[in-house]
């Protein structure tokens, strides 16, 4: 399948027009006299299609919407929340071959992994229909005679999610619905680069919530980060912000939410780290760390940016690793023999180059790769080659995160060493771990080893499943979304103190004689 074609089954089979309205309040705001921001396959420089942006007047409207749709969705009792949620996560289903072929055109993720996309927020529908019936809150036993103390969790609000490019559709999910069962409504602005993908899954959502009578929960802003992204960040009819996005801008999005005492889920850099022992399944640590730092062509936030590797191993490891780095077939995302496809635009390749000659200024030493890729039936130049360097020293860029498939490899010599240099950098989001010794491994996973907010034994630092809480530690953010109990960042906790007796007892043995 070419692009014309993917293009032409994805964009009718989801509806979608040359010029699609990006907001969504209740109704499609109308697009005649509005700026437009195209959307541009990386596979070959096409256009695929244009969504309509919002303005300041348009946000208003959406967060009007928002606050009237709050106080009837959050009066509906959770489990009926949670069968909105499994109704979303059908039509999904049914539309998962599209919806995956459409984030493949935008976003230039493989066929394989476009359809996982999609199945990651299908998942997440799934979950969180289970967890509308298991909100639980605590009792807690009372120092006082006849008294009951108990918890409950209450919905947040309004909920704002900033998505970015590289999971245009999952993350949402994350957010969106584990916050629509909570009670929550959200105003979604995703990236600028995935804007296609958030008109179609709004529609899909949006279908759901409109057959079943009720108010606007899933509202869309598309619009730039200078008046949708500034606006929604600081009003204070938004309860919390979940941001997912580069360190820099997170920093900034944080400062504004608190200043404002709103609450914020942060997901930004990730730099990280695999380390492989002597005592590793050698096979096995190379098939992670390749996936690790190949999938999606190094654009996760989990993707392997570094593996520490045993001095003993080392150059049979080294060996192994660019074999398969040799073998890995470059090329549109649309031919299911490609395992990597591109950097989403132009500037991720003008970054991989410049990231690439910094390293070699600090003596970095290029093992495979290290240039831009001309594939096969592709005009664009978005296809750059996975690349491994050599370093002695962690320093300069390889402390700094960046968002294309370059590895950075390192010898050590005792597992505490490995340990201190993994965790020498500022970001702290997932981490690995080679080995069959229970030692090394438990060793890894204690208060004394990795400081990351995800850590894997004998598997990548990518691929996280959606049942635990994501998130991490350090310039990575902080907060957790998706699986566990997650939930709890979208609800307001409430202590309760019940008095079912006839006197009042102070608590620390306080007197009060009156």
């Amino acid at each position: 399948m070419n692009v014309n074609e993917a293009k032409k089954k994805a964009m009718n089979g989801l509806g979608l027009l040359d010029i699609n309205s990006g907001v969504y309040h209740g109704k499609w705001m109308a697009t005649e006299g509005k700026k437009s921001i195209e959307s541009v396959c990386p596979i070959n420089g096409q256009i695929l299609g244009s969504v309509a942006q919002g303005d300041a007047d348009d946000y208003e409207q959406v967060m009007a919407a928002a606050e009237k749709a709050f106080k009837l969705w959050s009066k509906v009792p959770p489990p009926g929340r949670g069968e909105i949620a499994g109704e979303i996560g059908a039509e999904l289903s049914k539309n998962k071959e599209l919806l995956g072929l459409l984030v493949t055109l935008e976003v230039g993720k493989t066929i394989s992994e476009g359809a996982g996309e999609i199945q990651e927020a299908i998942d997440i529908a799934s979950f969180a229909a289970g967890l509308s019936r298991q909100l639980y809150g605590l009792t807690i036993a009372s120092e006082r005679p006849e008294h009951r103390l108990m918890e409950q969790w209450h919905p947040l609000g309004t909920i704002g999610v900033i998505t970015s490019f590289n999971f245009p559709a999952a993350v949402w999910a994350w957010n969106a619905l584990i916050a629509a069962v909570v009670g929550d409504v959200t105003v979604w602005k995703p990236s600028s680069s995935a804007l296609l993908t958030a008109v179609a899954v709004s529609r899909i959502a949006n279908k759901v919530v409109e057959r079943n009578g009720l108010p606007p929960i899933f509202l869309l802003a598309c619009g730039s980060g200078r008046t949708v992204g500034n606006l929604l960040v600081n009003d204070k009819r938004v309860s919390l912000v979940s941001f997912t996005g580069s360190t820099a801008t997170g920093r900034s999005v944080g400062e504004q939410t608190a200043a404002r005492f709103g609450k914020s889920i942060l997901e930004l850099g990730g730099n990280n780290c695999a380390v492989i022992t002597p005592n590793a399944d050698i096979d096995l640590a190379v098939k992670g760390v390749a996936f690790g730092a190949i999938a999606t062509a190094g654009q996760r936030c989990t993707s392997t940016r570094r593996a520490l590797i045993h001095s003993s191993i080392y150059d049979n490891f080294i060996t192994k690793l660019t074999d398969v780095y040799n073998k890995v077939n470059i090329g549109s995302p649309l031919d299911p023999s490609s395992i990597v496809g591109p950097l989403v635009n132009n500037d991720a390749v003008d970054n991989y180059k410049t990231t690439i000659a910094r390293a070699q200024e600090q003596n970095g030493r290029i093992l495979h790769g290290g240039n831009v890729y001309k594939a096969r039936n592709c005009k664009s130049g978005c296809f750059v080659i996975p690349t491994i360097i050599e370093i002695d020293k962690q320093e300069g860029i390889v402390l700094e995160e960046t968002f294309a498939p370059i590895l950075y490899v390192m010898k050590y010599d005792n597992l505490q060493d490995a340990v201190r240099i993994h965790n020498s950098v500022p970001q702290g989001l997932s981490s690995a771990i080679f080995s069959t010794d229970i030692r090394e491994t438990e060793y890894f996973i204690s208060n004394a080893g990795s400081d990351c907010g995800i850590v894997n034994v004998n598997t990548s630092t990518a691929g996280a499943e959606i049942g635990g809480a994501f998130g991490g530690e350090k310039e990575t953010g902080g907060g957790r979304e998706s699986g566990s109990d997650a939930w709890k960042y979208y609800a307001r906790r409430q202590t309760v103190t019940v008095n079912y007796g006839k006197d009042i007892p102070l608590s620390q043995g306080v007197v009060f004689p009156v």
